[in-house]
């Protein structure tokens, strides 16, 4: 027997490999589309990506991949811990996929296409009237997913696992419950205290060359490696792991505002080391690569908000900016600097908002969300629910439905579940830094003079090696020493702005 399963982890391996390879090109192939791509092959394009992606949805449900789960299921003991971790996702996606009706994931997935050209119109014309027929299917759809899935507790933790694994409801309830008691006075505090940084010296002309230099500067600093990556230009940034050896960032300039392309390439920058990191060990399956959205979103926050808005960061990092910003920032201090890239205040729009109030989007979202999925709230209710809760956690209301319930893509495409991994990835960034600081008590002294080097080695360390081998809840336990806490964001966000708006205790 012992024979046989050796043979069969083999030929699961190399079955799982062969799916990896698909996956690597379809990723290839998404880099491309979104960083130049002609436009006349598009179609072509899709149609390669519509044949990759159904033959990878074929193997990941075949009887040849449910063979390989019975076998090597029945003698898990005799499996390496790698396989074991790689059978477990697997069976996960398997079971998953094998539940829906063929028939209705293809009604689905029609849907899902049909919903986000419908979204854009909806949302250039700010009427969601256009779009909650399709809303309405979408939420529908997934009523009918979880059904089959089947869920433990709250309805909505089944689709919370998809994005973060092995956390539910109850517990978001808590962290979130948490943060949002503390941002949301702090935030009518500031508003409130007549403190104002003075941020107009930020939005002179700055060329794009210029700011790509600069950057690129900035990731070297960080420890990305070029000889496993590059830096290009697209309209929606984002960063993409073929594998840990070719490892892609990608930013957007505006050259009226620097910060987009800087703060921008720095975030993806720190999903960038995540995936560059991951031990070789796990190439060629899908544990090579990161473990949730919320620990990938902890790596891109932590280095975007918590390293690089520090004021010890600047003061390595301003006289270089200085050079590269054409006397942009001759006649500004660095704490008029420090200052300025820290102003927090309320905004209608999440993907503009700055590091304090960001939280307080999600949190609607998720509460939304939640209500969605356990009936309390209707799809035709969501406009006026929406503004409602900007209006009482931000003091501000949405005028139109294109700065409210239209503004993000991620309902259009039926990812429900994903937000709250925003949130959740800055509640581990800064539950990381506390850890981070008992084993580097110099941090501070390492972002003077620019050594960011065993900052990048103690998250491989504790963080990037794992990969998809650890789930989220298991990283942050071992790497700090707790469970999952809203107490060091909240800490580290009321430390911060009290001191950036001189706000008295």
């Amino acid at each position: 027997m012992p024979e046989l399963i050796k043979e069969t982890e083999k030929d699961f391996l190399d079955y799982v490999k062969k799916m990896q390879s698909y996956n690597e090109a379809l990723n290839l192939i998404y880099w491309d589309l979104r960083t130049g791509a002609p436009k006349n092959g598009l179609e072509q394009r899709s149609q390669v990506i519509g044949v990759l992606s159904s033959e990878l949805f074929k193997m990941s449900t075949s009887e040849e991949m449910a063979g390989f789960i019975a076998t090597l299921s029945n003698d898990e003991s005799e499996l390496s811990t790698i396989t074991k971790k790689t059978l477990e996702e697997c069976k996960k996606e398997y079971e998953k996929n094998k539940k829906i009706p063929a028939k209705e994931f293809e009604e689905y997935v029609i849907l899902q296409s049909n919903a986000e050209n419908i979204w854009e119109q909806a949302r250039a014309a700010s009427d969601f009237d256009m779009f909650k027929p399709y809303l309405e299917k979408l939420v529908a759809f997934n009523k009918k997913f979880i059904g089959y899935w089947g869920y433990e507790g709250n309805k909505y933790n089944t689709l919370l696992d998809m994005y973060e694994p092995g956390v539910t409801v109850e517990i978001i309830d808590k962290v979130f419950g948490e943060l949002r008691d503390v941002i949301v006075p702090l935030v009518k505090k500031i508003a409130e205290c007549g403190n104002r940084p003075r941020t107009d010296f930020l939005y002179h002309p700055f060329s794009k060359e210029k700011q790509k230099e600069f950057s690129l500067k900035i990731l070297d600093q960080m420890g990305y490696d070029f000889g496993s990556g590059r830096l290009d230009e697209t309209v929606h940034p984002f960063a993409i792991g073929l594998n840990p050896g070719d490892v892609r960032v990608t930013t957007r300039y505006d050259e009226n505002d620097w910060r987009m392309a800087v703060f921008g390439t720095i975030h993806e920058g720190g999903h960038a080391l995540y995936e560059q990191n991951i031990s070789k060990q796990l190439l060629g399956t899908p544990l090579c690569t990161g473990t949730s959205m919320g620990i990938h979103e902890s790596q891109s926050l932590f280095y975007e908000n918590i390293l690089a808005r520090d004021r010890a960061f600047w003061e390595n990092n301003f006289d270089l900016l200085k050079e590269y910003a054409d006397g942009q920032f001759d006649d500004v201090t660095l704490d008029e600097f420090y200052a300025a890239i820290n102003e927090a205040k309320p905004s209608l729009i999440r993907i503009e908002s700055d590091d304090l109030t960001y939280a307080l989007h999600i949190i609607i979202r998720y509460e939304i969300e939640k209500g969605l999925f356990n009936d309390e709230i209707e799809v035709k209710d969501l406009p006026a629910v929406w503004n409602d809760k900007y209006e009482e956690y931000l003091g501000i209301r949405p005028e139109n439905d294109a700065e409210g319930v239209l503004q993000d893509v991620h309902w259009s495409g039926g990812s429900f579940g994903y937000f709250p991994s925003y949130a959740l990835g800055y509640m581990y960034a800064a539950q990381l830094k506390n850890a981070m600081l008992k084993d580097l008590p110099k941090y501070e002294e390492l972002l003077r003079t620019g050594d960011l080097n065993p900052i990048r080695e103690w998250l491989t360390d504790r963080v990037h090696q794992f990969g998809k081998s650890k789930k989220p809840l298991e990283i942050i336990e071992e790497a700090t020493g707790e469970g999952l806490s809203a107490t060091h964001l909240a800490n580290y966000l009321v430390e911060k702005f009290s001191k950036v708006y001189q706000l008295s205790e």
